[in-house]
């Protein structure tokens, strides 16, 4: 649920799904009110009707006549009866009260009651009204109007409170409120789908920045926020790139115009008589040339032209350790991936070398390991070197891929490291969109983890 609430699309979803329902909810409400408002009006307005009718009919009717005039109320859903006297019955001061008062004239006395467990007899035009025959058994409540007529007669008259029906409606029933709902919901979702996608656009572009820094500027187009977010990533990209051109171009120009000056003082050095100085003249030098070499691989693998192409790992990986075995190096290669991926064949061959001679200089032998997986939809190619060292302190494990650090017991001036091995490899991992990890091996040694993905 927290990962669901991490995206701002989700959010902005949520928030205008509620704050949809909500006024959605308040106009229903107001809605709901003023149709039970205009339909009990409706409701007074109808029972007087009847009330005043039968009344009227009564007051002019002979005693013989009155049984018959009552009889006929029940084609008004009513139940009308003489009675002689109103009993404990408590008057309420009700808008059908005061509409039968207006209507009736202070020559008739009007009292109206609510009373319950009522049971009327009701006759088949009433129970023929659209729901009534549905709910009425549900009522229990009736309305008592007591009329005096104009002989001082008092008449009661029942009638179902139907109103009940009313308040027990919604104005919204369930299958338009789903339809209603699912409208909402689709809106909502459009809504923030387009506000959440050029975040995402903008997301997935400052990603493929970090692995290609050559790829194509964002399309500044979209509302103006959009386009003002674009253009600023695009300068932004441009001026990292020209930083990076700049600082690659600098550095491969040193190291390449140091190699004429190194050339001439090993020719020179050729010349000195003292075999012991020759000897460490030399060696510094070589030292010298082979930090070069190592500078002009540091610049080219910061920004690799090379092209990506199709290649065979196990093909690759099998050459790596057939040329190392012959060179004397004790490495061994076990598994098979059976899968090509897209690589830049140069890069990634400088990559796994140093991987090779860093296992085999510092730990004595390298155990490599290729092996294929997925995680989800996406297929990888895991490669795993291990050697015999003594490994890394954990606190140091992420310090050694830095340029030229150096650890004091395995990076010896003896062997002649420089510092950039490491750095190199895991610059062309990265232009290669994988991961290179070091960890120290349960059983001992380094074990360096290459995951490539799948072509």
């Amino acid at each position: 649920m927290r990962r669901f609430f991490d995206s701002i699309a989700n959010r902005v979803f949520l928030i205008l799904l509620a704050g949809m329902l909500f006024a959605v909810g308040i106009t229903s409400w107001l809605a709901d009110h003023t149709h039970r408002n205009i339909l009990s009006e409706l409701h007074d307005f109808r029972v007087a009707d009847r009330v005043e009718q039968i009344v009227l009919s009564l007051d002019q009717a002979t005693p013989e006549m009155r049984q018959a005039a009552m009889q006929t109320s029940a084609d008004f859903g009513l139940q009308a009866q003489f009675v002689h006297d109103t009993g404990h019955v408590q008057p309420e001061n009700s808008p059908l009260a005061m509409l039968l008062k207006s209507r009736l004239g202070t020559n008739h006395q009007v009292m109206v009651s609510t009373q319950t467990g009522c049971h009327l007899d009701i006759n088949k035009r009433l129970r023929a009204e659209p729901g009534i025959a549905r709910e009425f058994p549900h009522i229990n409540q009736c309305q008592v109007v007591y009329v005096s007529l104009k002989d001082g007669a008092l008449l009661e008259i029942k009638f179902p409170m139907i109103r009940e029906l009313w308040e027990r409606e919604h104005p919204l029933y369930l299958p338009y409120f789903t339809l209603f709902l699912m409208l909402i919901a689709l809106l909502a979702y459009v809504v923030a789908s387009m506000v959440a996608r050029p975040i995402k656009r903008l997301s997935e572009a400052a990603a493929e920045l970090g692995h290609d820094i050559d790829q194509p500027p964002l399309q500044d187009a979209g509302p103006l926020e959009i386009r003002q977010a674009a253009h600023a990533f695009n300068a932004m990209q441009a001026r990292i790139k020209r930083q990076i051109q700049h600082r690659t171009h600098m550095l491969a120009a040193i190291t390449h115009d140091l190699q004429t000056p190194l050339t001439r003082l090993r020719l020179r050095m050729e010349k000195v008589n003292d075999e012991d100085l020759r000897h460490k003249l030399i060696s510094d030098l070589a030292g010298m040339q082979n930090m070069v070499r190592e500078g002009l691989d540091l610049a080219r693998s910061m920004d690799s032209a090379e092209m990506m192409q199709r290649l065979d790992i196990d093909s690759l990986l099998d050459s790596l350790c057939a040329d190392a075995v012959e060179t004397g190096q004790d490495v061994t290669l076990e598994g098979h991936a059976h899968v090509s991926i897209l690589a830049q064949p140069h890069a990634l061959r400088r990559c796994l070398t140093n991987l090779l001679d860093n296992a085999v200089k510092y730990g004595h032998y390298a155990r490599v390991h290729i092996e294929y997986g997925n995680h989800g939809d996406q297929g990888y190619v895991e490669i795993r070197i291990r050697d015999g060292g003594k490994g890394i302190p954990e606190e140091q494990l992420a310090k050694v891929f830095e340029p030229f650090f150096r650890l004091e017991v395995s990076r010896s001036r003896d062997t002649g490291g420089t510092g950039l091995g490491l750095t190199i490899a895991r610059n062309i991992a990265e232009n290669h969109r994988a991961s290179l990890i070091l960890r120290n091996h349960p059983e001992g040694g380094l074990e360096v983890i290459l995951r490539l993905l799948s072509a």
